[in-house]
């Protein structure tokens, strides 16, 4: 591991930490497979009862790192979507503390959380649209299903940059903080999660999520798909060309 992502164990909470601050935690395939493992490891761990995921109090996650996700754009299995299913796989609470900018997939992972909290000031993006691309994550059914057609129609497509507060205003986030205390109200809930019986908490959370598992998980292949597809047409790639240059 080269320290881009941190992980952590006390008090049964894993500690999971985005740290490439000097790209505004924008993640790439190895950040990625690495999230993937310590989920995987997490599962089985009799001493994991929470994972916390967070970057810190003033950066949550700026999405891909884009040189990098081109880079690997016709791999098989992309490392991004390998991450995405192992969200919807996970078998725990998992927790979200968000500050700063949380864009594409920054945003699209707090829809596999079952507590996420923010800063009033956090600044949320769906730029799907906007780079030729097409939303991911389940997002295309996970959106609708929280907030209806219209606002997420309004989200993935317009792709305009909301608020914190906003966020938590439509349901997509559970609790406000502030920036100085965003980490250890995360922190408390987690901890709060975890001292409950293990046993129930994964029930209730399984019984919560199994009614949407399947739509959820076709959505991901079918976004994969398009993704896929869209990420070759001239337009993505005249956008993703002025990024660059």
């Amino acid at each position: 591991m080269d320290n881009l992502i941190l992980s952590n164990l006390q008090n049964n909470v894993l500690h999971i930490t985005i740290n490439r601050f000097d790209k505004k935690n924008a993640l790439n395939s190895k950040m990625y497979l690495t999230l993937c493992d310590l989920l995987a490891s997490a599962a089985t761990n009799d001493k994991v009862n929470s994972v916390l995921i967070q970057g810190n109090e003033s950066c949550f996650c700026a999405g891909n790192d884009l040189a990098d996700f081109i880079k690997h754009a016709n791999d098989d299995d992309l490392a991004a979507f390998q991450f995405v299913k192992a969200l919807v796989h996970f078998n725990k609470p998992l927790i979200a503390a968000v500050a700063g900018p949380a864009v594409g997939i920054g945003t699209t992972m707090l829809l596999h959380c079952d507590y996420v909290i923010a800063t009033k000031d956090a600044k949320l993006k769906l730029p799907f649209s906007q780079l030729g691309l097409c939303p991911e994550a389940a997002s295309s059914t996970l959106l609708p299903l929280k907030l209806g057609h219209n606002k997420a129609f309004e989200l993935l497509v317009l792709g305009d940059t909301f608020s914190g507060q906003y966020a938590h205003d439509i349901g997509l986030v559970n609790k406000i903080t502030s920036d100085e205390t965003l980490l250890s109200d995360a922190l408390a809930v987690a901890e709060k999660i975890a001292k409950l019986p293990a046993d129930a908490t994964q029930t209730s959370r399984r019984l919560i999520k199994q009614a949407t598992q399947p739509q959820v998980l076709k959505a991901i292949e079918q976004e994969a798909i398009e993704f896929s597809r869209l990420i070759q047409t001239n337009d993505c790639q005249q956008i993703l060309q002025r990024f660059f240059n």
